[in-house]
Parts: structure tokens; sequence; C-alpha cells
């Protein structure tokens, strides 16, 4: 894999651990404006929000532009973005914050996914967006536990500012080390297919079906992962500082799941989405029974990331190769159809604890989810992943 691609993993690091870092800092930063916690909640709606907005937006009004610099633009903003936050006296003004940069974070992914494409083979994508998404699953196994500590001990606002530094050296990788490459195929690519062409590739059956799965897949993954910590301290019975023990091991299991689908997407998609959603399926069945055992949960808490992880990005790359009509709007339809699931899962399943007695609503949205997911595959296992493509 070229050195590029690690390069944009630091930086999907960084964002991934903004991206989740709330979860541990809402009760301060409701503390701190003066708000209630639901109000302070709102900034990751807020971010997800931003993130299905920013991906086609940002990769529509950047098609034309330097790869390098569009990324380098996206790092300087999200880092401006968390400066400001940091420093801000208004709720409101971290409201907006937030919203920019989970834009800019959407603008860069899409970006980071159309260029990570051209920079491997044709049929190298799946390993390609394997590295990409090392970065998210590390982000939760090392980044977001270590916001937590940094901000329980310095304040909510250190967090912030240690986004911002991490910034830096990944702008700087990007400029030394990101060629030109990508900024010349891009140029062709943009200039060789309009927008609208771009565009009416989402009026295919094969592009949106495989959008729609992948948003079903994850929006089970992450309303689970949303609401675990009430899983783990409600049903289980298990201390506060399990969570974090369960969210790493959710988290070296997904990284260990995208990592291995990273070398069978490419070759093998349809064993990877069958199988492996069939085991996904179980998995969260399963957990419906065995929740209230503590050894139980945290093995399925960690086969679950690597089941949700090795299927999500599966189909993330599938987006990609369905999408190889629209070379610079592809990225864009990956991350949304990615948050598109990680914005919705959360909302299903707050909704799920106030119909499901006890904190197993979440698991259940994952069960029905994954179930229309499975099912819309196996009825369509060759239009979503063709057996030669």
């Amino acid at each position: 894999m070229p050195f590029a691609l690690y390069l944009l993993a630091l930086v999907v690091f960084a964002m991934g651990t903004s991206e989740f870092m709330l979860a541990g800092l809402v009760p301060d930063i409701s503390s701190h404006f003066d708000v209630s916690v639901g109000t302070a909640g709102l900034l990751t709606s807020a971010f997800a929000a931003g993130m299905v907005i920013g991906a086609p937006t940002m990769a529509a009004l950047t098609r034309r532009l330097p790869v390098k610099s569009t990324l380098l633009g996206c790092v300087f903003v999200f880092a401006a973005a968390h400066v400001v936050g940091a420093l801000t006296a208004e709720f409101s003004v971290l409201f907006i914050t937030r919203v920019i940069a989970a834009i800019v974070n959407a603008g860069f992914l899409a970006v980071a996914l159309g260029a990570a494409t051209k920079l491997v083979a044709p049929d190298a994508k799946g390993r390609a967006v394997a590295v990409l998404l090392a970065g998210t699953t590390v982000a939760t196994v090392a980044g977001v536990p270590a916001g937590a500590l940094l901000g329980a001990a310095l304040g909510w606002q250190s967090t912030f500012w240690a986004i911002a530094l991490l910034c830096a050296p990944a702008a700087i990788g990007i400029a030394v080390g990101f060629t030109n490459q990508a900024d010349d195929t891009s140029r062709e690519d943009s200039s060789s297919t309009s927008l609208r062409v771009e565009l009416a590739q989402l009026a295919s059956p094969r592009l949106v079906l495989t959008m729609m799965v992948a948003s079903l897949v994850n929006a089970g993954t992450f309303a689970t992962l949303t609401f675990l910590a009430p899983i783990v301290t409600d049903t289980a019975g298990m201390s506060q500082w399990s969570v974090s023990v369960a969210l790493v091991l959710f988290g070296v299991g997904s990284f260990m799941g995208v990592t291995v689908a990273g070398r069978l997407s490419d070759a093998r998609p349809r064993i990877v989405i069958v199988a492996g959603g069939s085991g996904l399926l179980l998995g969260w069945i399963a957990l419906t029974f065995f929740a209230t055992n503590p050894v139980a949960l945290l093995g399925l808490v960690f086969a679950q990331g690597v089941l949700g992880f090795a299927v999500g990005s599966t189909l993330i790359t599938r987006v990609l190769y369905s999408a190889a009509g629209a070379p610079t709007m592809a990225g864009s339809y990956a991350t949304a159809a990615l948050n598109v699931g990680a914005a919705v899962g959360p909302v299903l399943a707050a909704a799920a604890l106030g119909v499901v007695p006890g904190a197993l609503g979440p698991v259940w949205v994952a069960v029905i989810t994954t179930a229309a997911a499975l099912l819309l595959t196996i009825s369509l296992l060759r239009l979503i992943a063709p057996a030669k493509s």
C-alpha cells in the first residue's frame, strides 16, 4: 500500500477521535455551559448531520480542485474549529464549530476515499478502504479512551486542543508525502465526467441498493455502540470502568474486522457479506439473551466489532465499485452511506429505549436493521456483489 494512504489514515484517526469523543465529555460540557445533558448531547447529532450533508456537498464543490490542497484545507479548517470550540464561552458557538468540523471531516473522508482508490490497482479498492477505516477503528481503541482520560484530568477543552495539535503532523505529512499523482488523475476525471453525469449515478439500482444495505448494517452497529454503556452497567451489572474495557474490545475487534475484510472484500465480497452478515445477525440475537452474563457480553462485543466492521467496510467498498461511473463523487456516496447509518441508528436506538424494557432496545434495533440488510442482500446478491466486478 502507498505510504500516502497511511498519512490519510492518521487524519482519519484524529477526525474519528473527535467524532466519538463526546461520549465521555457530554456531562462536563453540560455543566460548563449550564445546559441540560440532553441539550449537550445534541452536539453528537450536529456532528452526524454535518457528516451526511458534508460528504456530497464538499465533494461537489471541490471536484475540480487539487486533491492535495483540498485535503490540507479540510485539515486546517478542522483544526481551527476545535481551537474555536475550546476557547468559546457560548454553547451556540460550540454547536456551530461541531457542524463545521463534521462537514470538513466528511469532505476529507469523501475526497480521501476517492483519492485512495486512484493510488492503488483497480482491484485493490477494498484494501485501500481498510487502511483508511483502520484510522477510525484505532480511534475507538486508543483515541476516544485517551480523550476521555485527558478531559477528566484537565477539562473537556484539553481534548479539543489535543485534536487540534494532532492535525499538525497530519497536515505536514500530507504536504510532504502526498504526491501529485492523485491530483493529475482527479483533473482528468473532473474534466471528462460532468457533475450531472456523476449525480445521475444515484439512479443506478445497484448503487442505491448497496448504499441502503451499508446504511442498515452500520445503523445496527452504531445503535448498539452508542448505548453500550447502559448495557454494560445496567444489564450486565458491571462497574463503570468496565465500559472502557468493552469499548476497547469493540475497537480491537473492529480493527481486526477491517483488516480481514481488506484482504477479502475485493476478491471474495460475497463470503464476507453473506457469511459475515449472517454471523453478525446471530451475534446481535445472542446478545439479547446473554447480555446479563459479563463474560458472554464482553466476548460478543468483541465478535460484533469484528463482524460489524468487516461487513460494513466491505459494503462501503462495494459502493465505490458501484459508483465507478462517478470518479470524483464516489467517495462522497460511500461516506454518506456510512454516516446515514451512524446518524439514524442511535436515533432509532434512543426511541427503542422507551419501548423495550431495560437497556436492550438498541440491540433489538440492530437485530431488525441487520436482518433487513441480510434479506435484501441475499435476494439481490448478484446486483450488490456480481461474480465479476
